[in-house]
């Protein structure tokens, strides 16, 4: 036998061992006595007890042996013990390098998913960085009339205070009609019928203002919030594209008619700010590829079970040979250093990430159509 075979007596005195079993204790003066040694306390009673007994044993020299000892009693007396000892160093040793390899991988798993994060991270920030100019002009906009107002309104309170003032003047003096020139002379050099007619106006215009700087200053919020802070929730995909179409208004509007056509939506199961990202990069993708001036269409739908957003512009389209490249990493048709090619390929794995699916359609000259589909819940998740 290649495997160590020792045999005792019911009490644990050793009988007979076979030479693989003598090859575990070379050097000792009584081998089966040795071997009776490597067993640890308790183990031949354990063995009577049960019928079996089994552990791994340690030797000093590093070999690792898996210790087998079963017991047979006969009619009348003790019976006997049969003791195996299995050599699985070999194996151990491949079984702890499979676990340092299992540890390096997952290791490097962890690595690559921080390295994806921040890669999609770098890209959403690089993104923003491309619009910060029409951004910053989206709210210069607001910010300079209602700079403008303010400075209109300051004019309009010292007229009015000024009025007050004689006002009160009138109303101390002993005969307040005798003040009535006077007043009306001060309401048509301030023009008070104009100033009570502009101020409810001018003070709408700058809170519509405020407004549109908040709402700006949210969704860019939105855009550089970290996905590891981020959360499966239950939204609203019509709020998230009008949130993204607010974000990169300034790209659009100058050359681009959009058309929104909204079905009835659900409540879809998803990471908002990750999908916000896909609109963003395939609603850029669309106004580049548009030349001068044309369209792009946002179409909404619902099935029994998966939503879908297409967008669909009439620019240039995509050429066929291209077509099953356009999301493979730093892929790009754009000049050097007008864009990284990594829009529409992080784009896909969000999508993948939401178990959905990104379709193309494309016709060279006639444009092109990302449909996107998404699941309504995600499985395996719980309603968020």
């Amino acid at each position: 036998m290649d495997d160590g075979l020792l045999l005792c007596r019911g009490n644990g005195r050793p009988l007979h061992a076979n030479g693989a079993a003598r090859a575990l204790v070379p050097e000792a003066g009584q081998p089966l006595a040795a071997l009776m040694t490597l067993l640890p306390s308790g183990a031949v009673g354990a063995a009577r007890m049960t019928g079996r007994w089994s552990r791994e044993l340690a030797l000093d020299d590093g070999r690792i042996l898996q210790v087998r000892a079963y017991h047979h009693r006969f009619a009348g007396d003790e019976g006997y013990l049969m003791i195996i000892f299995h050599d699985i160093s070999e194996a151990h040793a491949r079984q702890q390098e499979l676990q340092r390899r299992h540890a390096q991988l997952r290791q490097t798993l962890v690595r690559l998913a921080g390295t994806q994060e921040q890669l999609l991270q770098s890209e959403k920030m690089a993104s923003i960085g491309q619009l910060a100019a029409g951004v910053a002009h989206e709210i210069n906009n607001p910010i300079g009339y209602v700079h403008s107002n303010l400075g209109s309104l300051q004019e309009y309170l010292h007229s009015l205070f000024s009025l007050i003032e004689i006002y009160e003047r009138a109303l101390r003096s002993p005969d307040p009609k005798a003040m009535l020139p006077e007043i009306e002379d001060m309401r048509a050099r301030y023009d008070i019928d104009f100033i009570s007619n502009d101020l409810p106006q001018l003070m709408t215009e700058s809170r519509e203002g405020i407004e549109r700087v908040t709402q700006i200053v949210r969704n860019l919020k939105d855009f550089s919030h970290s996905g590891r802070d981020d959360s499966w929730k239950l939204a609203d995909l019509h709020a998230g594209l009008d949130s993204t179409i607010n974000i990169i208004w300034n790209e659009l509007k100058y050359k681009v008619a959009l058309h929104k056509h909204y079905g009835q939506l659900p409540l879809v199961q998803c990471l908002p700010s990750e999908l916000n990202q896909v609109f963003m990069n395939i609603l850029l993708n669309a106004s580049h590829a548009i030349v001068e001036r044309g369209n792009i269409t946002i179409t909404t739908g619902v099935g029994e079970e998966e939503v879908f957003i297409a967008i669909e512009d009439d620019g240039g389209g995509i050429p066929e040979d291209i077509q099953q490249r356009i999301f493979d990493p730093f892929f790009t048709t754009k000049p050097v250093g007008s864009g990284t090619g990594l829009g529409l390929s992080i784009s896909y794995g969000i999508v993948k990430k939401h178990n959905g699916r990104i379709e193309l359609t494309s016709t060279p000259g006639q444009g092109a159509c990302f449909r996107i589909v998404l699941p309504i819940r995600q499985p395996g998740r719980e309603g968020a």
